[in-house]
């Protein structure tokens, strides 16, 4: 079981490093618990809407997650994870280390509810992403 909810996590960040922008909805449920510093409530197809842009205006960028943390019972399972994601932009490099908490429901296979990150250290220019999309 720890495998499967393992692999939902790691195609989630697959996808988004990869651009596979139809793999990337299939890996949460209906309603998804975000947050990044502001937790706000979106569906599959807004976090797209949210992430396709930011991502696809960057160099470069990759989502590396491990030490992942499983506690499983029933059909629902808490992972903790912790995360090192580099973003390339215009020749600069903004790094930014933490952890993740994400809460999965089992309904027909494994799907991310909620998603939280926690930074805890970062190098480079913090504004490398608002730059890159223009925001």
């Amino acid at each position: 079981m720890s495998n499967d909810i393992i692999h939902v996590i790691t195609r989630l960040f697959w996808a988004v490093d990869h651009h596979d922008w139809n793999v990337l909805p299939k890996v949460f449920g209906e309603e998804v618990l975000l947050d990044y510093g502001e937790p706000a409530t979106l569906t599959p197809t807004d976090i797209v809407s949210m992430w396709r842009p930011l991502f696809t205006a960057l160099d470069a960028h990759q989502h590396l997650v491990g030490n992942h943390l499983v506690t499983a019972s029933g059909n629902a399972a808490t992972v903790t994870a912790s995360f090192i994601a580099t973003h390339q932009y215009a020749g600069e490099t903004w790094t930014l280390g933490g952890d993740y908490e994400f809460r999965l429901l089992d309904d027909a296979g494994w799907r991310i509810t909620a998603m939280t990150m926690t930074p805890v250290w970062q190098t480079g220019p913090a504004d490398l992403i608002q730059r890159a999309t223009g925001n």
